[in-house]
């Protein structure tokens, strides 16, 4: 019988990588409390009509890329394949307007879309997103994209970013803007690839952002979007470009730039890693003011992002596990009572506060340092029947590559003051 295998698209995060996931995770957390923002945990599973009415009936996402399923009660339900309609939905269902005027939240999790897996593209796949719900205000949107690149340059210091900007406008100007594509587009239809041809009726402004080459010949000499923005958009879009300047994030104007949902209005963005290929894409987002008014509740507007962790991983220097730090104590021991009292010592370590780590398997004192260091931890304390005797241990710091002999009955509180030193 062949051994089963995971579900192609679906990877599985070893225990090997997971320390660079939790680094990316706590890092992110941090950075968020900061910027006012609180989380929020939708199911992983939503009623598919929630998607079909967020996203847009049009969409590849709804059309071609959900999983979907019926359960035992003849519902039909969705794996949930973005994150902005399920927190809508919370948003509306728990009535959060009562609580602040502006709703800051954030998620973080797995996504599922059924995608043709290749590199940077998976069928469970996961991003940490934002959704500002409440105000239209230009310096919310400024606000929204500074934590974004405060996030990927800042603290994930990924190097040669490229910050896209661009507005589609909105319902006052968004007719303009499709009649007049629509008309150039259809007199050139003939030269549409296969998938444009069908987007020309049922979502036209995708076409913008096409990848086969026919397509973009045409894109660049198509009518714009800034184009034929009403005032109050242009006002809009201005008002943000000047907000950015002043906090200096350097930025280009993209006016292909539409996004792949249909929710979107006026501020699109999207940030994108020059090294990584053609799915170079790292996060992207935009406004959506029309968005909850969609589904079911009063007009309010609302902005947000989201990031793709697994093209983070792939974009941040050298190898993530290297780059977290080294942490803890691991304690090796020679002899079954040097065992015993490493034992206790541990136990005490851990009830303050302190990662330790112990062998279990009686190895030579080579494989329990050898096992130290793939722990990556920063002191190895060795007790062996010698140093049981006599009241002592040794203390071997890990990093410095330098060891001293301490009295064995204090060194929980001289490991608890090297810990809160290498903290601050």
């Amino acid at each position: 019988m062949a051994n089963l295998k995971g579900v192609r698209g679906a990877p599985d995060i070893l225990p090997r990588d997971s320390s660079g996931w939790q680094r990316l995770e706590d890092v992110a957390r941090a950075i968020l409390r900061r910027y006012g923002y609180v989380e929020i945990r939708t199911p992983i599973f939503e009623r598919t009509e929630l998607f079909v009415r967020g996203i847009g009936e049009g969409t590849d996402i709804v059309e071609k890329e959900m999983y979907t399923f019926t359960d035992q009660g003849q519902e039909s339900l969705t794996l949930r394949p973005e994150g902005t309609a399920p927190v809508v939905r919370a948003y509306l269902e728990h009535q959060m307007a009562a609580q602040s005027p502006l709703v800051k939240v954030y998620y973080l999790g797995p996504m599922f879309r059924r995608e043709r897996p290749q590199s940077g593209r998976y069928r469970q796949f996961h991003q940490i997103g934002v959704e500002a719900i409440g105000s239209d205000r230009p310096s919310v949107d400024a606000e929204v994209i500074a934590l974004l690149i405060d996030l990927l340059v800042e603290e994930y210091r990924i190097p040669d970013l490229q910050l896209r900007l661009n507005s589609i406008g909105d319902p006052a100007c968004r007719p303009k803007i499709l009649d007049r594509l629509l008309r150039y587009m259809r007199e050139r239809a003939s030269q549409l690839c296969p998938e444009c041809q069908k987007r020309l009726e049922r979502n036209p402004l995708r076409i913008l952002d096409c990848k086969q080459e026919g397509c973009q010949r045409l894109v660049a000499q198509a009518p714009k979007p800034l184009e034929s923005l009403c005032g109050a958009c242009a006002d809009h879009f201005a008002q943000v470009r000047s907000l950015l300047d002043l906090l200096k994030i350097a930025y280009t104007i993209d006016d292909r730039l539409v996004r792949g949902l249909e929710y979107y209005t006026r501020t699109t963005f999207e940030v994108i890693n020059p090294h990584l290929g053609a799915q170079n894409a790292l996060a992207g987002g935009g406004r959506y003011d029309g968005l909850i008014e969609m589904m079911g509740g009063p007009s309010t507007p609302g902005i947000g992002f989201a990031v793709g962790l697994e093209r983070v991983m792939a974009s941040i220097p050298g190898d993530a596990e290297e780059q977290t730090a080294l942490q803890g104590v691991y304690i090796a021991t020679m002899g079954q009572d040097a065992h015993k009292s490493g034992m206790l010592l541990l136990q005490e370590l851990r009830r303050r506060g302190v990662r330790g780590l112990i062998d279990h398997e009686a190895r030579s004192l080579k494989g329990q340092m050898r096992q130290a260091n793939k722990d990556r931890v920063r002191y190895c304390l060795i007790l062996g029947e010698e140093e049981l005797t006599q009241g002592r241990v040794t203390l071997r710091d890990m990093a410095k590559a330098e060891q001293q002999s301490l009295a064995l009955e204090g060194v929980i509180e001289h490991l608890l003051e090297l810990e809160r030193a290498g903290t601050r």
